[in-house]
């Protein structure tokens, strides 16, 4: 019998990395703290439970990275990616999930799996020797926390995170809000009206921000900073840098037309995604938020057809953890003081749900193939995953290393022999190439 691969965090990147090294024949043990030690964020004992957005973004696979890298976990065979088909919620031209029936589907394949077992037992230091994973996500616990620090020597190993507020449907004045995806993107009628869009005049708008401005927000302890990530900015730093931040960002309104009032263009537009199967539950799309829960329900309810909106969840804020990994991983993912340890996810530096799942892909594989006695690089950097393994693992500045969504900017730059190409064929040419590549990659493993 194989030694026996060992995975500390049940999040997206351990339950991936669990699946696919279980599919290639080696025995797994998840180590998953909850629900016995809980975390500020989650609420369920579920493995891969989403904790912030509940979209893994842009599915196009043509022109968009993160939709690429949709495409070569498909392509993988990936438990993540066909656990959220099932869950599919019409979000225009993004992959938007069903959050608890997806978490439970992912927690039932993996329960399922002969050679997969839980243990719900916390870990609180890093182990002397066997095969292991560590994928704890930016939620690490403080124990284990206090152990990668005093192995890495790192400093600062933390940036913090906002979690936007969900909203019961029922509670939005539809008679202000309509339904309508940006430019009616979609192929179903369903797609084409997969969000509510709740208008805004201008002189709506400079009340709303100078309340968010002015609204009590959570306080850091002492000798703490603030380090976010852009990506996920709480909407009142995006308003401190500018009082029309919001509305270029998460507010725009182009694209829009207010069903009520067509011939009057609204000056922001704040948008809700659905946030499960039945329509009950939306949530802010980009609205995450450091602001105390009393001061939340004011300015939110600003907001025109949010007046007397009722909150399932309000927004909030945690600390995310994450090392620095191209000063301290190898190109297999192993911690180069403790090569028997590999990291994946969101604790290695990549940011958002697809690109913490695809780095647990290749280190669950990366850690199987080396139980069953081969080597497996990772794909080539013109792959998404190859691109951010390789940012991660020493692509990257180590000194300004902060956390990073994937993007064709990591990727090699295409051949313009031929003339200058236009963004969208571009882009095509990057995701052709890619996939060339990454196929390359699977049919050396089979």
């Amino acid at each position: 019998m194989t030694e026996t691969l060992h995975i500390i965090g049940g999040g997206m990147a351990g339950s991936e990395a669990a699946w696919q090294a279980a599919n290639m024949g080696v025995r797994v043990v998840i180590h998953e703290m909850r629900p016995k030690v809980g975390t500020f964020a989650h609420k369920t004992g579920l493995l891969a439970e989403m904790v912030c957005s509940n979209s893994f973004r842009s599915d196009d696979d043509e022109r968009n990275a993160v939709g690429l890298l949709h495409w070569e976990m498909r392509a993988a065979g990936g438990l993540i990616m066909a656990s959220a088909a099932a869950h599919r919620l019409p979000a225009g031209g993004a992959l938007a999930v069903d959050r608890d029936p997806f978490a439970e589907t992912v927690t039932a394949q993996l329960r399922a799996h002969p050679l997969i077992s839980v243990s719900e037992e916390e870990v609180a230091e890093l182990p002397s020797s066997g095969h292991w994973i560590v994928a704890t996500g930016p939620l690490t616990s403080a124990s284990l926390g206090a152990a990668i620090r005093a192995e890495t020597g790192a400093d600062h190993l933390a940036f913090f995170d906002a979690i936007a507020p969900i909203v019961y449907a029922e509670s939005v004045d539809m008679s202000v809000a309509w339904m309508q995806s940006r430019y009616d993107k979609g192929e179903t009628e369903e797609e084409r009206t997969a969000y509510m869009n709740c208008p805004m005049d201008r002189d709506q708008y400079d009340a709303f921000i100078d309340a968010l401005l002015a609204a009590d927000k959570t306080e850091f302890h002492e000798g703490e900073t603030a380090g976010y990530f852009d990506g996920c900015l709480p909407i009142e730093v995006m308003a401190e840098r500018g009082r029309d931040t919001l509305r270029f960002g998460p507010m725009k309104p182009v694209g829009l037309t207010n069903a009520h009032r067509p011939d009057v263009k609204p000056y922001a537009v704040v948008q809700l995604r659905r946030d499960n199967a039945l329509g009950t539950l939306y949530n802010i799309v980009g609205f995450q938020t450091k602001m105390k829960y009393g001061a939340q329900i004011d300015v939110f309810r600003m907001i025109p057809g949010l007046e007397h909106a009722s909150f399932a969840r309000l927004g909030g804020i945690h600390r995310n953890t994450f090392i620095n990994s191209p000063t301290l991983l190898d190109d297999r993912m192993r911690l180069k003081s403790r090569p028997h340890i590999r990291f994946a996810g969101q604790v290695t530096g990549v940011e958002g749900y697809v690109e913490s799942a695809a780095m647990g892909l290749l280190a669950g594989r990366m850690a199987a193939a080396e139980i069953l006695g081969r080597d497996l690089p990772a794909p080539g950097p013109e792959t998404a995953m190859g691109a951010l393994v390789t940012h991660i693992t020493g692509g990257a500045e180590a000194k300004t290393f902060q956390p990073m969504n994937v993007n064709f900017g990591l990727f090699p730059p295409i051949d313009a022999k031929g003339g200058r190409r236009g963004r969208k064929d571009r882009y095509k040419a990057y995701t052709d190439r890619a996939k060339d590549v990454f196929s390359q990659w699977l049919q050396a493993q089979s």
